[in-house]
């Protein structure tokens, strides 16, 4: 009934067709009812006195009855079909409209998989019983009520004993019905992990190939297809007990009714004809009973998908928008957090008591190491969370106070992962403006190094986006979000590793686009890559979220300081401008730990046995148990270390960065990889082979010596 209760307000927003509906469903019962009574006065008014002339006036006024039902019936469903598509159209937009609200811990903690479920399979469910059921339902109980009081004018005593036996029709569903529920849940949730696993095998397959993971993801699917089996199998035996039951009980009133109706009719108490009416009408009252009961499934699957919408209508987004929120102005002065605490989680703290001003028009950079809690002071400053505690402003307003639109008509984001819509190049970056003229889309992309790449292609701009800009790479994708940004010409420009995809060529013009946008627009970057910003006004450095240095570039390499390490392990590589070749001077080896103490002409030596290698997002440059027999340098890029688990899964351990380095025991042992090391974007690296090391350890044996010693401390 909770199902019901909710609904109920859906319908009354269209009442003329509801109430057009009722009086069709009226006319159409009340002839249903009526008909098996006129048997009655067939056998004892027309057949058994072979009165022809009663005989016609009854078969008139049935056949004008049936007209009459099948107009009101048809134009009860022309209502019906217009109110359920009304009501369901109503449904679907706001749940649309409430998923747009959400905030990203909502999105984080419902799948793909979890939502298009809801849209699809339990929106689909909720349609059936709007469509199909309710009606039936409405028509059937008033065909009950009608057919009972009917019965009793016909025959009380047999109704009563009619009514006292159907009760058992009730008992069996009732007692089977929770478990049904229970049952049905189960089975969605059954679904809804598949679809998930479906949806990660799908967008990871590159991942999946690269690993061979083919195996364990079929090994994943047989289980969920097999607990899909039992769980539907239990589900369907329990709804054809619910289906089952009451044809049961009603086959034993039948011979009840015929039994007890005989006794009557030898007692004088009853007369032919009433027996044939009463029979012929409560085998229709029954017919609508044990049609209720078909229903019973449907509605219990109906309340189940209601709940798990309703359960995402009812969630509230964890930033919501204020009651009475203000047009925030265009900026101005400065942004700025002030004593800024935040966690994704209770207890843990991502920021920690961060207080900053930027000005407007300043070019602005967040560094510092992986989980220094640089992108998270980003995403406080776009509001896509709120602080735990403090406040974040521009000029001066609390961006809680804010209305989302103003905050965004001036504000744009260029994110890391690039998302493209599945539609022209035109449309992505336009995004529906079509204030936007040509010229200007033009010159947007030109500004990010994308035009003559477009034009290259044969649709050019109207070039079609396949699976979210799949087909494209990484460098492309976000060439196109850049210019996507910059044709909305906003005052605050937000960049979370915009370069990290693009080659040193295209890195270079971006950086210069960036500074020429500088003073007209507010910029805030966050990089690891520190010799992009290193014409920013003022940069600030994270390090377990809080800020422990800031100012320019050369400011901070006096300090020597946490920046100045960081500049030091990403300076001395030297990288063409295609990104093909890369060298490292004999200054950055010294900089390794097992490099410590080697004369600096070895070291130089050691510098020309370096190969340079580049990778694509997703391949992987070592397994897992592989034999070890290089050591690599991180020249750009992104990399993420893997571990298996006995599970059989591959779990992020780590992340390593420009400058970084792995697989130095390689050089000496030759042990096993012990952890598969994959690119998460393009890479560069330099490589040595373990034979040429120890070919230069044995003509200078004194750099083996060191190497040794050093690695032996580290283990």
């Amino acid at each position: 009934m909770q199902f019901f209760r909710t609904l109920m307000p859906y319908l009354l927003q269209n009442k003329l067709l509801g109430i057009f509906f009722i009086c069709g469903v009226i006319v159409e019962v009340i002839y249903l009812v009526a008909a098996p009574l006129s048997l009655k006065y067939l056998v004892d008014e027309a057949f058994v006195p072979k009165n022809f002339q009663v005989f016609v006036v009854i078969l008139s006024i049935l056949f004008i009855g049936g007209v009459l039902s099948i107009c009101a019936g048809t134009g009860g469903d022309y209502a019906l079909n217009k109110l359920s598509g009304k009501v369901i159209q109503r449904l679907r937009t706001e749940l649309f409209v409430h998923m747009q609200k959400q905030s990203l811990p909502f999105f984080e903690k419902y799948r793909v998989g979890d939502l298009v479920s809801r849209f699809s399979s339990d929106m689909a469910s909720i349609e059936r019983v709007i469509c199909q059921a309710f009606p039936f339902l409405i028509k059937e109980a008033l065909s009950i009520l009608m057919g009972l009081a009917m019965l009793l004018v016909l025959e009380w005593k047999l109704t009563l004993a009619m009514l006292i036996g159907s009760i058992l029709m009730f008992i069996g569903p009732k007692l089977l019905q929770g478990r049904a529920e229970a049952s049905n849940a189960k089975y969605k949730e059954a679904q809804e992990q598949f679809s998930n696993m479906i949806d990660e095998t799908v967008k990871g397959y590159k991942t999946v190939k690269a690993l061979h993971q083919q195996d364990r993801l079929l090994q994943r699917a047989q289980g969920q297809i097999r607990d899909l089996l039992s769980l539907g199998l239990n589900m369907h035996i329990l709804n054809s007990l619910l289906e089952r039951l009451p044809l049961t009980v009603l086959l034993v009133l039948n011979g009840t009714m015929i039994g007890f109706g005989g006794y009557l009719i030898f007692h004088d108490q009853m007369t032919v004809g009433d027996f044939i009416a009463f029979f012929t009408l409560f085998m229709s009252v029954g017919q609508s009973a044990s049609n209720l009961s078909y229903l019973i499934p449907n509605l219990i699957d109906s309340s189940i998908s209601f709940k798990r919408i309703a359960e995402i209508l009812n969630h509230q987004p964890s930033v919501p928008e204020a009651s009475d929120p203000v047009a925030l102005p265009p900026l101005d002065k400065y942004i700025e957090m002030n004593q800024v605490t935040f966690g994704f989680t209770e207890g843990t703290d991502q920021i920690k008591e961060v207080s900053l001003r930027i000005a407007a028009g300043s070019y602005a950079a967040f560094v510092g190491p992986s989980g220094s809690g640089k992108s998270t002071a980003l995403q406080l400053l776009s509001r896509f969370y709120d602080p735990r505690q403090g406040s974040v402003r521009i000029d001066g307003y609390d961006l809680r106070t804010v209305s989302e639109a103003s905050l965004r008509r001036q504000m744009d984001i260029v994110f890391q992962d690039t998302f493209l819509f599945n539609t022209t190049i035109r449309d992505n970056l336009r995004l529906g403006s079509e204030l936007l003229t040509d010229a200007e889309m033009i010159e947007a992309a030109e500004l990010a190094r994308i035009h003559e790449t477009l034009i290259s292609w044969p649709e050019g701009y109207d070039t079609l986006i396949n699976n979210e800009g799949a087909s494209l790479s990484g460098g492309q994708r976000q060439r196109i979000s850049i210019a996507r940004a910059l044709l909305r010409n906003p005052r605050l420009l937000l960049l979370d590793e915009v370069t990290s995809a693009l080659d040193p060529a295209t890195e270079a013009d971006i950086n210069q686009t960036i500074q020429q946008l500088r003073h007209h627009t507010t910029i805030i970057s966050v990089t690891h890559r520190l010799s992009s910003i290193v014409n920013a006004d003022v940069i600030f450095v994270f390090k377990d979220g809080r800020i422990v240095e800031s100012g320019t570039h050369q400011e901070l390499l006096q300090q020597s300081g946490l920046y100045h390490e960081m500049w030091e392990k990403q300076h001395g590589f030297m990288l063409s401008q295609d990104g093909l070749h890369a060298t490292v001077d004999g200054h950055r080896l010294a900089k390794f730990p097992f490099f410590a103490g080697v004369d600096s002409l070895l070291l130089q030596d050691i510098s020309t046995l370096f190969s340079t290698e580049t990778f694509k997002e997703g391949d992987t440059v070592v397994q897992e148990g592989d034999q070890g027999d290089k050591f690599y340098i991180i020249v750009r890029g992104k990399f993420e270390i893997l571990k298996s688990f006995q599970s059989g899964s591959l779990q992020r351990v780590a992340t390593l960065q420009d400058g970084d380095h792995f697989g130095e025991i390689a050089l000496l042992k030759g042990i096993p990889r012990t952890a598969t090391v994959r690119a998460m974007g393009p890479s560069v690296l330099l490589s040595v082979r373990r034979e040429a090391f120890l070919e230069l350890t044995a003509k200078y044996p004194q750099i083996f010596t060191v190497v040794e010693q050093t690695l032996k401390e580290r283990i």
